[in-house]
């Protein structure tokens, strides 16, 4: 008998090695080998494959017009580009008990009719605690079907037999075809998973939800490709202490990928946040030191965050820079810029920097309310109550311009704010809300002084 050969997958990048190495050479990952055996690669026989396809002329060539079932949740629409397309493949991801069950499970339910059959399959909850978390957040459609399987034809089977239009399967890492010789969750297992569930996506003309683990640098567990495979990826991101939590889009075959959706986690399950701005300021102290609103931009949104900072004496040693919310290396910019073009000193200062609401601003627009937060902790002097800030802070202690101000002034006027501290910008602004007073600065000094001497009101 012929000795059985086996080789070397890597289950982070999906690299085969003929030998174990401690570190695989692909992607410099340690542990990540696994032993596999290799299955004989059968030839296809049959009949031989019609013709080539000839290329077409671009102008020849008819647009596919995409049709979207339109969805019930407004803010998941609005990640997806409007609606869900039939015939894709929408992977989410999230971190452990970031409500990435909870979300899908409430969309199945509303999406779920008699024209529209919805499944939902889980392979790590049985149907009784589907049920209890159904009973949890008050579903009751009967056209909502449950299933707990793990085989991938089995699966294909009850596809195949109840002919939804809508499938989610909790999780993609669960899901094993019996013919490949590996456990479930590894390299070849969600390849597999994943194809197959495309295939029945495009055949079939549904839509197929899967739901995917994160490791704990928070990208998705298993391998690159099954992000290259699927149609769409979505993020879940929120902090578990805080309520608020963004669906955000960073692969859409058939949209923008700059979109985020709000939701809010309560006890009854995922509520849509359509103005979110306001609960953000909710809690706001109006007369402490220490505190700023940036207006930023998640996709075609505009959000109005609290930044806090506060700065106190640092005990002998280095002092520290902790940053919640934002960059730690943009902190340490605006620190390096604040000492040396402002002159505040801050070398034997502890600085602690927050968004409030969980939220992590990633845009170089926060970066004046970032700094206005810094001095005003360490004057011990609160910034006017009715100003917002916005602008990038250069290397030079120059504003530098950021992009969407229109849509940034509209919303502060919209939230009762009646100043602006922005860049002095070569570039008229076409509409300015008429309540609204906006103060240009070109330089952070200059914008300190309008901030804490020359802003009236």
């Amino acid at each position: 008998m012929a000795r059985p050969r086996t080789q070397y997958v890597c289950q982070k990048c999906g690299a085969v090695h003929p030998k174990w190495m401690g570190r695989c050479p692909d992607c410099g990952e340690w542990n990540t080998l696994v032993e596999v055996p290799t299955t004989p690669t059968l030839r296809a026989v049959g009949a031989p494959p019609g013709p080539a396809p000839q290329p077409v002329s671009l102008p020849a060539v008819e647009a596919a017009d995409v049709g979207r079932w339109p969805l019930p949740l407004g803010e998941f629409a609005r990640v997806l580009g409007g609606g869900v397309v039939p015939g894709s493949l929408v992977l989410v991801a999230g971190d452990p008990g970031i409500g990435k069950s909870t979300l899908l499970m409430q969309l199945a339910d509303r999406m779920a009719g008699p024209d529209f059959p919805v499944l939902y399959i889980s392979g790590e909850e049985s149907l009784g605690q589907l049920k209890l978390r159904a009973d949890r957040l008050g579903l009751r459609n009967p056209h909502l079907y449950l299933l707990n399987e793990t085989r991938m034809a089995a699966l294909e089977d009850r596809i195949a037999t109840l002919r939804p239009r809508m499938v989610i399967v909790d999780s993609i890492q669960t899901v094993y075809a019996e013919e490949i010789p590996s456990p479930p969750g590894s390299v070849s297992q969600v390849r597999e998973a994943a194809v197959r569930f495309q295939a029945m996506a495009k055949g079939m003309g549904i839509t197929v939800f899967l739901i995917g683990h994160v490791t704990k640098a928070g990208l998705i567990a298993g391998p690159r490709l099954l992000e290259h495979i699927v149609d769409t990826v979505l993020y879940l991101e929120g902090d578990r202490y805080h309520a608020f939590r963004l669906l955000r889009s960073v692969k859409n075959r058939f949209g923008a990928t700059s979109e985020v959706g709000v939701f809010e986690m309560r006890s009854d399950g995922m509520v849509e946040v359509p103005n979110p701005s306001e609960l953000f300021l909710a809690e706001r102290l109006i007369q402490a030191s220490g505190s700023a609103v940036a207006v930023t931009m998640e996709g075609t949104r505009p959000l109005l965050v609290e930044v806090q900072a506060l700065v106190s004496p640092a005990p002998p040693g280095a002092a520290r820079r902790t940053a919640n919310g934002v960059d730690p290396y943009r902190l340490l910019l605006l620190v390096a810029v604040l000492t040396k073009r402002v002159g505040l000193r801050l070398h034997d200062q502890d600085l602690f920097v927050n968004v409030v609401g969980g939220l992590r601003v990633e845009e170089p627009a926060a970066d004046l309310a970032v700094a206005m937060a810094i001095v005003s902790s360490a004057r011990d002097r609160p910034l006017p109550p009715d100003m917002v800030f916005i602008g990038e802070v250069g290397l030079s202690g120059e504003l530098r311009a950021v992009g969407h101000l229109e849509l940034r002034l509209a919303e502060a006027a919209k939230l009762g704010f009646r100043r602006c501290l922005l860049p002095r910008t070569i570039r008229r602004l076409r509409e300015v809300p008429a309540d609204l007073q906006v103060l240009p600065a070109r330089t952070l000094a200059e914008a300190l002084r309008l901030a804490f001497d020359g802003a009236t009101g």
